[in-house]
């Protein structure tokens, strides 16, 4: 049952939102079974009210359990609930994720969160950096998500400083693997203290038995998945823990046919331990990475592979740490909990928007007529971008016309520092409108989990006086 049923929700809000806040508490009440009431205060745009305002206005009634403001209303919420003696929240900045702001401890309850897939990431190219910088990089993958940090080494050569490197990193408090194929470098990491070792087939395998640490097999040669079977009952036979790598290939190199060599592994080893280098895909497509890691962690949760290696050296795959650490969680819920990854966590959702904004019939008319002062209002949908301000509603999706539209007839309302700001907000706005994003003025554009927050409205925030 959800946390409100049985609960008195108060709702603050504006004129202009009154009806699109009514219209969707009628269906969230009657699924959360809440009562509510609504206060709408004599203010046009919820977005400019502040809690001081709000505090000397805000009608509640005295069964009251809650009190619910806009999302946009920032500032010290204590000045509201010294007034009216009950809890105080924000909801959500868009009205249409009101459900799920009413949602949000349901997914708690469940426990949203979790993975079982440990992500390894791996330091390219290691020999040629300094020990400072294999430190920061490796500070830098842990904060983003890595739980080992996989010192690549460079084929063909004998890193003199591995072990160096080995014990600068477990100084750190990192666990550390070695990505190498040359026994004399993985017996100096092993003996400071790496604990996996990527990779071993029948070249090394002999030598592994003396390392005592566990080892990724990888088959001769992709093509011959044969070669990974005789690895495999070498090492079991002598009591070596082990990871089993089939080999991940490009697309356009064997890439349907090397996904289907994980599923016969799978079935061939039941309860092994699997691990699948996820950067051979991502490194090497024309595309940005984070769906391609949903996509293959997904894979991976359903079959059982509890570990990927990836690397975050190509522009549009260096946040690829992050990108699995997200999609682990998403994967883990939906197969744990048998429902869609869907509506749990957008923060993967970063060219696009959720949900595209949209406007009754008649908003900006009603706005442009309602509004007290000379501030200029921007808005996004469909159509085009939307400047209003007093008496004023002009659009286009051409955001040069649009502001020369406007200068042509009210010139006296600009000055350079506004003009600048509004320069700034129409690059937003047809950012916004070119891919269906949601605008929101004196707001970041939501970029999932790299969006960064502007942290100073400047304009529409700065001249609340005129708002009575």
């Amino acid at each position: 049952m959800s946390e409100w049923a049985g609960k008195n929700l108060h709702f603050v809000t504006g004129r202009l939102a009154e009806r699109a806040l009514r219209k969707s508490l009628e269906k969230i009440s009657r699924t959360c079974k809440f009562s509510y009431t609504v206060d709408v205060l004599r203010i046009t745009v919820a977005a400019l009210m502040t809690p001081k305002w709000v505090a000397q206005r805000v009608t509640v009634p005295e069964n009251a359990d809650c009190v619910i403001i806009p999302g946009y209303c920032s500032g010290d919420l204590d000045l509201i609930r010294e007034k009216v003696g009950c809890p105080v929240l924000r909801g959500p900045r868009d009205l249409r994720r009101l459900g799920i702001f009413f949602n949000q401890t349901d997914r708690e309850s469940e426990s949203y969160g979790n993975s079982d897939i440990e992500i390894i990431a791996e330091i390219n190219h290691a020999p040629k950096l300094s020990l400072r910088e294999i430190n920061e990089a490796a500070k830098q993958l842990s904060s983003e998500g890595a739980n080992l940090i996989d010192l690549g080494c460079n084929p063909g050569e004998t890193w003199a400083g591995v072990a160096d490197a080995v014990k600068s990193l477990k100084d750190l408090g990192c666990r550390v693997s070695i990505d190498s194929m040359n026994v004399h470098e993985i017996e100096q990491a092993v003996s400071a203290g790496a604990e996996l070792v990527l990779s071993v087939n029948s070249s090394n395998r002999e030598a592994s038995v003396d390392w005592g640490v566990e080892v990724v097999v990888v088959p001769d040669d992709p093509s011959r998945q044969e070669t990974l079977d005789e690895t495999i009952d070498y090492l079991a036979s002598r009591g070596v823990p082990l990871r089993i790598d089939p080999i991940l290939s490009p697309i356009g190199f064997g890439f349907a046919e090397s996904l289907n060599n994980y599923l016969k592994v799978r079935d061939r080893y039941v309860d092994a331990e699997i691990m699948m280098g996820i950067g051979n895909l991502t490194e090497l497509t024309d595309t940005d990475s984070h769906g391609i890691n949903t996509i293959l962690l997904g894979f991976c949760q359903e079959i059982g592979i509890r570990s990927v290696l990836t690397t975050a050296v190509i522009a549009w795959a260096k946040h690829s740490i992050r990108e699995c650490d997200i999609a682990r969680k998403l994967v883990y819920h939906a197969v744990q909990h048998g429902v869609l990854p869907k509506h749990l966590d957008d923060r993967l959702v970063m060219l696009h928007d959720v949900d595209r904004p949209t406007y009754n019939e008649g908003f900006f008319d009603d706005l442009a007529a309602n509004i007290r002062d000379h501030n200029i209002r921007l808005f996004v949908d469909e159509t085009g971008i939307h400047l209003v301000s007093r008496d004023v509603h002009l659009t286009d999706r051409d955001p040069f016309r649009l502001f020369q539209h406007f200068l042509n007839d009210h010139c006296e309302r600009m000055d350079i520092g506004h003009s600048f700001y509004l320069g700034y907000e129409l690059s937003k706005a047809m950012t916004a409108l070119t891919l269906g994003k949601n605008y929101q003025q004196d707001e970041a554009l939501d970029w999932g989990f790299l969006t960064l927050n502007e942290a100073h409205r400047t304009r529409i925030k700065d001249r609340r006086e005129s708002i009575d």
